[in-house]
């Protein structure tokens, strides 16, 4: 992944509609795309970059891409430029000062170290770049310490998980909640929208560590909590992770352990589905539950950012939805979708064409 900013610059207007995506080159469609002018696309010109915390899984190379494919809509915006903070805080504080001291206009920021980036977005808000951190809360107050924060209700994410665990499990059974970076809003609310449900049910308890197993969003680490917590509990029946893709790595850790793959919460891979396809035949107990990952709501990000640095109308706002995506019990609001003109590091409820995914994915 890119740490040096100059390697990671795009001049939007000199690429190729369509874009051949990937978080190292930082290519996306041509600034404009053809289309007609959205309407958070002002007329004033104007840089963007996205500081991700941690950029080295498939998750944040699809999001990042939809970040770029959104930025390329607009003409008014001659740069983007990536930086990727590689889950080291002191680097992504860095990698933002960087930015402020090139003399990006505007930029999206993903703060996966929570508050301890908020003195840099600060900073950066009081340099006059329009600062718009997403998804992971930093801390602080919109117009105070940035211009917006883009978030989504990830209690609801825990609340919609709960609620299908209490009908799988039928009010009873040990449940392994696996998460990313320690104290990261996601996890946390998840685990909060968990135990509103659960606490009507005594029957159901989490085992391992609470509020979460860190994983810090990590397939390898993720394999090796795995493990760990097979060898430690004889009876896990459900597993809740924000990251379902790597959740999916490990299920060869049960096969090795003699186990057989619990109930699963999550958010929704291609991966993850294709496994479930696969294990569902041997398995037809293996029980599969998503919510959408959410790879868009960097787009939302980014039109926030440009709106006010271009002149833009602003969007209405700064919450998207949380939403079911999978559910192999019901069928609704889909089934399981394995799709196989897709890498199983994708996501199928992404926004981004196939092309797009495969492209991206390539980096």
């Amino acid at each position: 992944m890119v740490a040096c900013l100059g390697a990671a610059t795009l001049v939007l207007g000199a690429c190729a509609s369509g874009g051949s995506g990937g978080s190292t080159s930082g290519s996306g469609a041509a600034a404009g795309g053809g289309g007609p002018r959205p309407s958070w696309c002002g007329p004033k010109q104007a840089t963007l970059a996205l500081a991700d915390g941690f950029g080295d899984n498939n998750w944040r190379q699809v999001t990042a891409e939809e970040a770029r494919v959104e930025a390329a809509k607009c003409s008014s915006i001659t740069s983007f430029t990536y930086t990727d903070g590689q889950g080291n805080t002191q680097k992504a504080i860095s990698d933002i000062q960087g930015l402020v001291a090139k003399g990006v206009n505007s930029m999206v920021v993903f703060p996966d170290a929570g508050p301890a980036i908020l003195p840099a977005l600060r900073s950066a808000y009081k340099a006059g770049v329009v600062t718009v951190p997403y998804r992971v809360s930093p801390g602080g107050d919109a117009g105070h310490d940035y211009d917006y924060y883009v978030s989504t209700d990830f209690t609801q994410t825990g609340v919609l998980w709960a609620q299908w665990l209490v009908k799988v499990l039928n009010g009873k059974g040990d449940v392994l909640n696996l998460g990313g970076p320690p104290a990261n809003s996601q996890s946390l609310d998840e685990y909060n929208g968990m135990q509103s449900v659960f606490k009507k049910y005594p029957g159901i308890k989490f085992v391992g560590t609470t509020p979460y197993e860190v994983t810090n969003w990590d397939p390898a680490q993720t394999q090796q909590v795995i493990t760990a917590a097979l060898a430690k509990y004889p009876e896990i029946d459900a597993i809740t992770t924000d990251f379902g893709a790597a959740l999916a790595s490990s299920f060869p850790a049960f096969a090795q352990a003699g186990r057989k793959i619990p109930a699963v919460a999550t958010e929704d891979s291609n991966q993850l589905a294709c496994d479930w396809k696969t294990d569902h035949v041997s398995d037809p107990a293996f029980k599969l539950f998503t919510v959408s990952s959410q790879n868009a709501m960097s787009q939302l990000a980014v039109d926030f950012a440009v709106a006010k640095a271009t002149g833009g109308t602003v969007p209405s706002s700064t919450v998207y939805p949380q939403s079911a995506f999978e559910d192999s019990v019901s069928g609704s609001p889909h089934p399981v979708m394995c799709e196989s003109n897709l890498p199983p590091d994708a996501f199928v409820s992404a926004s981004l064409t196939p092309a797009q995914q495969i492209a991206a994915l390539k980096h």
